[in-house]
Formats: structure tokens, C-alpha cells, sequence
């Protein structure tokens, strides 16, 4: 009785310590993802906010469609290559969160027998 105590008093250790691992782990990443957030967003508003500047001094018609396309399409450049980082930094943050727990998982999931 008293070692199956201690089984599940150390069990529970190793649950907790992990835990906090992975809340700190999650803490970090969260951090770096809300500061790439606020970058992006600073540099689109600073690029919107150029580009409306340089429509408000066109003279022609061309030149404004011109002052438009080059915008939509360094926008769109923009996200997608945003979207990519951001998508690394999530992939990132899982896999740094799951590795305190590797080895729990790894004890309670049987291995197969070998053939």
C-alpha cells in the first residue's frame, strides 16, 4: 500500500513539474508571438499610412493605380511571408509545450511487441 503512495505521490511530482514546464514554455512563446503581432501591425499601418500619403500627392490617374498595385502587391507579400513566420512560431510553441510531457506519455503508452 505505502509504495503504490509513493508511485502516485511521484507520478503526481512529475505531472506537476511538468506542468509548470510547459506553462512557462507557453508563456515564452505567447510572449514572441504578441510581439510579431505588434511588429506586423506597426509596419502595415506605417505602409498604408505612406501609401495614402503618396495618393494624396498624384497627379494622374495612372500614376494612382500604379501607387495601388505596387501597394496590394507588397501587402499581399507581406502576409503571406507573415503568415508563414507566424505559422512557424505556433508550430514552435506546440512542440517546445509537449516536450516536458514527452516522457510521461512515453511511460504510459505501451510499446508493441516486436515482430
Amino acid at each position: 500500500m505505502m509504495q503504490q503512495f509513493e508511485t502516485m505521490q511521484k507520478a503526481s511530482k512529475e505531472n506537476v513539474d511538468a506542468a509548470l514546464k510547459a506553462f512557462g514554455t507557453t508563456s515564452k512563446g505567447v510572449q514572441a508571438i504578441a510581439v510579431e503581432t505588434t511588429d506586423y501591425a506597426k509596419k502595415s499601418f506605417e505602409a498604408g499610412t505612406a501609401t495614402l500619403e503618396k495618393l494624396a500627392g498624384v497627379k494622374t490617374f495612372d500614376k494612382a493605380l500604379e501607387i495601388q498595385a505596387d501597394f496590394i502587391k507588397t501587402s499581399f507579400e507581406g502576409a503571406v511571408a507573415q503568415l508563414t513566420k507566424m505559422g512557424e512560431l505556433y508550430t514552435a510553441l506546440a512542440k517546445d509545450a509537449y516536450k516536458p510531457f514527452e516522457g510521461i506519455v512515453a511511460k504510459a503508452v505501451p510499446t508493441a511487441p516486436k515482430a
